[in-house]
């Protein structure tokens, strides 16, 4: 029997509204993420629970769940595990590193040296970890999401531009309303909802849902669409590194995402235009020139969906 990826999903975000209020639009994006079977890089002032959003999808779709505190001082090995002596049986033993768990928060990712930074290249990108010459698989679902501060620069390491590649989406929350913010005290004033949150879905449920979306229809409209977009941000002015093929897979493999998410079996132009800034964003270098006259490559994403013409794809034959 086929998984109904829009009523899981609506079931996820659901429950995860009972502990985060008013940001409905970054965990639809996140949960895309997820189900495309990407990862997602949080990057906001602190305070503005990036960390209880991992939290609060961890405990609604019942994976195992486990946090990295970056430091300068963190080894690759404390994130990946070592082999320790057993000197009873006389033999190395692996102990895993909190990577083995299937959803891992990454806080402060850019506070952790580039070498430590990078021990979560294999492992975002392959799901293996490979520790003293031995390769050790990752359980699936296997999500990451990464958080760091835009704001504070001293004692931290930016990410390299193939590190940043990596994340499918790059996300920021914001501030909430003051009304929103109200509701949130009145709710922490006992006791904190994230204690009191259950499983709404299975980790076999999200496989299933990765699976499916894999699934969804991509005229070729639709497709030459997404393809345009990202040719266009390498032959734009302002940009000295467009975005790569890997770009042209993400924008790809979350449209489809997406779709599914909203009940289709099939991808519209809106869902590119939706999820453009997220997935291009963090990709495109601007040159020097552009970063004096304050451009951002969220401006320049902007300027290039207004400029690639729309497709009109017909869906006959497809329904939701």
């Amino acid at each position: 029997m086929p998984v109904d990826v829009a009523a899981v999903g609506s079931k996820i975000i659901a429950n995860m509204e009972k502990v985060i209020l008013g940001k409905r639009q970054q965990m639809v994006l996140t949960l895309v993420a997820f189900l495309a079977e990407g990862h997602v890089l949080l990057e906001d002032v602190p305070g503005v629970a990036k960390t209880m959003l991992a939290r609060a999808l961890a405990r609604s779709v019942g994976c195992t769940f486990k946090r990295v505190q970056c430091t300068p001082d963190l080894l690759p090995t404390d994130i990946t595990g070592a082999s320790i002596f057993n000197q009873k049986t006389g033999e190395f033993e692996f102990r895993p590193g909190p990577i083995f768990a299937q959803i891992v928060l990454t806080d402060e990712i850019n506070r952790a040296t580039p070498r430590t930074q990078s021990a979560l290249l294999e492992a975002m990108a392959e799901g293996k970890v490979t520790v003293d010459g031995q390769t050790y698989e990752l359980k699936p679902p296997f999500f990451v999401i990464a958080t760091q501060n835009p704001i504070d620069h001293e004692g931290t390491f930016p990410l390299p531009e193939a590190q940043l590649d990596r994340f499918l989406i790059r996300l920021s929350l914001g501030y909430p309303t003051l009304e929103e913010e109200s509701k949130m005290l009145d709710r922490l004033q006992r006791s904190h909802p994230i204690e009191e949150l259950t499983p709404v879905a299975s980790a076999a449920e999200i496989i299933a849902c990765q699976k499916a979306i894999r699934e969804t229809y991509v005229d070729e409209k639709v497709k030459k669409y997404v393809l345009d977009i990202v040719h266009a941000s390498r032959k734009h002015d302002d940009i000295q590194l467009g975005g790569s093929p890997r770009a042209s897979i993400a924008l790809f493999r979350t449209s489809q995402a997406l779709a599914a998410l909203r009940g289709r079996n099939f991808v519209l132009p809106d869902d590119v235009k939706r999820l453009a800034p997220a997935v291009l964003g963090h990709r495109l270098i601007l040159r020097p020139e552009s970063r004096l006259r304050k451009k951002t490559t969220a401006q320049i994403v902007e300027e290039i969906l207004a400029e690639v013409p729309v497709p009109l794809a017909a869906a006959e034959g497809r329904t939701a």
